[in-house]
This record gives structure tokens, sequence and C-alpha cells, in this order.
């Protein structure tokens, strides 16, 4: 199996697909990791650190090589949501990217770890291992079938969407704004993944899905990976008025680290990052706000082989009328394209004031307890 197969089948293109950015071996950083300071270093090892939206490093073959291994523990990420299955991978395609997954685990055992419920996410972080929660963002592999849920909920997905930016048979996302809401099999679907433990995120809902959402669903919806209208307006962003409803429904928004934070052609930097993530704090209060990074473990390769190749899959994005406005540059922010970025995001908040409890809430424990809640200890 080459590289260019390994990376889809674990979900490395999927990731640039949805909107989040590409891994690749052999990155470098944009920029040097700024210092931190001894407090929040102290509190990123303490911390349960879990990011809602990335994924590993991705080799040609397995086993990984020690230094992808020794990337992803010095990382201090504890858990990540891994999305599977692309925008567009049938029933077959997705049960093999599952497969593929469970083969990294198996390979590498003292490094990955499987997240069901909320144990496996405490037993990742006092056993400094990389916990991975298996989720979809498109419902191709799903067939139009509500019964699908339960099998996909039974291999280990535990995040799923009902649309991503078109409309899907379940409801319509960001790119089709007047396309209504969810249809009767998205509300029997979302009936279903509360019954099953099935988180329901809305982050490439349009607006009609997630009023829907959150009316219908009886647990808190997520939005795993999302900016604020308020800063940039962006379709991929969130209104006050949704940020609000979210939080009074329990749910926890994540900050991502995508060009859509700025308005083209500027590159976002750590500011731009921080004045979204300030603002979800102020509007949806510090219990409703995480971090859903949208790129991987390992920095994005700013070299000029990495950015055509960026740019190429960008193009096809294009040309098949997937991509969103403004997705005309390369998918990382200035200043945390390194794999302790969460780490920069807990200092900068600690230096703007911000409480440790706060801090420690945005790095993971917001998710975790929210997925707590909705899957079980």
């Amino acid at each position: 199996m080459n590289r260019r197969e390994f990376s889809r089948l674990l979900g490395a293109a999927s990731m640039l697909l949805a909107g989040g950015g590409a891994v690749r071996t052999g990155a470098t950083a944009t920029a040097d990791s700024p210092a931190v300071s001894d407090a929040a270093r102290r509190l990123y090892g303490s911390a349960l650190v879990l990011d809602c939206n990335s994924s590993p490093p991705l080799p040609d073959k397995l086993p990984m090589s020690q230094r992808e291994l020794d990337l992803v523990r010095d990382s201090g990420i504890d858990v990540i949501k891994l999305s599977l299955g692309g925008i567009n991978d049938d029933f077959a395609h997705t049960v093999t990217s599952i497969g593929q997954v469970q083969q990294l685990i198996e390979v590498h055992p003292d490094y990955f770890t499987a997240v069901r419920n909320a144990a496996d996410m405490a037993r990742a972080q006092r056993e400094h291992k990389l916990g991975i929660i298996l989720s979809f963002e498109s419902v191709e592999m799903l067939g139009g079938q509500v019964s699908a849920l339960e099998v996909f909920r039974n291999l280990g997905v535990r995040v799923m969407q009902l649309s991503y930016n078109r409309t899907s048979p379940f409801a319509a996302g960001v790119m089709e704004p007047t396309a209504g809401g969810l249809t009767p099999l998205g509300r029997e679907a979302v009936r279903e993944m509360n019954r099953l433990g099935i988180a329901v995120d809305i982050s490439h809902a349009n607006p009609a899905t997630t009023t829907d959402v959150l009316a219908l669903s009886a647990q808190p919806p997520v939005m795993t990976h999302a900016g604020c209208v308020a800063i940039h307006a962006h379709p991929r962003n969130k209104t006050d008025e949704q940020l609000r409803a979210l939080a009074a429904k329990g749910g926890v928004v994540g900050i991502y680290d995508l060009p859509y934070l700025t308005a083209s052609p500027r590159q976002p930097t750590v500011d731009d990052y921080l004045a979204h993530l300030e603002h979800a704090l102020q509007v949806a209060g510090a219990d409703h706000v995480g971090i859903g990074s949208d790129v991987g473990i390992e920095p994005l390769d700013t070299s000029p082989k990495g950015m055509a190749e960026i740019a190429h899959e960008l193009e096809q994005r294009r040309t098949a009328g997937l991509a969103a406005p403004e997705e005309d540059r390369p998918p990382y922010v200035s200043g945390l394209n390194v794999p302790r970025r969460m780490e920069i995001i807990a200092d900068r908040l600690l230096k703007a004031g911000h409480p440790a409890a706060v801090a420690e809430k945005v790095l993971g424990s917001n998710f975790a307890r929210v997925f707590t809640q909705i899957w079980g200890a």
C-alpha cells in the first residue's frame, strides 16, 4: 500500500477535503514555537488535552517511524477526533478506513488507543497515549439508511454530521443556505443518534439545519470546528445567536486553525485565532468553548513542494464545487503551525488574564464533559 492510499484510508485526505489541513511527513513550521510560561507548561502537562478535529502523522507504511511516534507523544495531546470517510466514501471504503485505524492502534499499542467512552479518554491521558475518537463529516457511507448509524456506532464511530457543505438525504450544509434544514429522514437520524449515544456535529450545518438540530436533539449537539461570524463573516463561522443557542443546549464549539478566521488574502495569525476564541468565550461562556484545530498534529509542509500540493488540492475542490468562499490560502494559522499549538493557546489565555480553570476547559475538559454526557462513562 502506498502513502497516498494509506493517507486516504486513515483520513488525511478527508481532513483537507472537509476544510481541514493536510498532514505530511517532513513538514516544517512557518515560525518557531514561541516560549510559553511555566504556568502554561504545567497546566498543559496536567490537563486533559483534546483536539476535536485532527489526525496523527501518516507514514508510507506501518510501523511508523520513531520520529513520527515521538512527534505524537511530544505534542502533549491526549485525545483527537479523527474524521474518516472523506466527503464521498461509500460503506465499504469507510469500513476499510476504520480497519486501518484499528491496525494503527494494534501495531503501536503503546502510543495509540481507541476512545469510545469517557473512561477511554481518561485512560489515554493516564497512559500517555493518543486516544482516537472516530467521526464522520459526510453521510455517503450511510447509504441514506438510518439503520447504518447503529452499524457504525458499533464499529466505534462516536461523532457524526448529517451534511457536509452541500445537501444530503438528511440535511443541508453551509453552502446551501436556503435549502431548508433537517429532512424527515434527518429528524429520524437525530433521534436515533441520541438513542445510540452518537454526538450530532453541526459544524458544517446551514442555519436552518442548525436551528432544527438544536430544537430536536435530546442531547447537546457540538460544533467541533468553527469560527465566529462576529469576528469574520464567513459561511463556516457561527453567529452569536447560534453560539448562545448551542450553549443553552449544553453543547461546545471548537475554534479551528483555518483561513476562514480572516479575510482573504491574509493568512491568519495567533492574534486572529485568539480574537475568535475570546469572542466565543464571551458569547457562549467558558463551559462551552474548546479547540477543534482541523489540522493534523504534524505541522503543515510550507516548503515550495508542500505549497504546490496544497494549491493542487484546493483547485480540485473548486473544480468539484466543494470549496467554500476564501478557500484560497493554505490551511494553517501562522504561529500555531507546530505540534504543541494548544499549549501556545493555553499560554495566551493565561497571559490575557483567564484563570487556569478556564484554560483547562478550553484545552479539553469541555468537550470531555459533553462527550461523557452523550456516550456515558
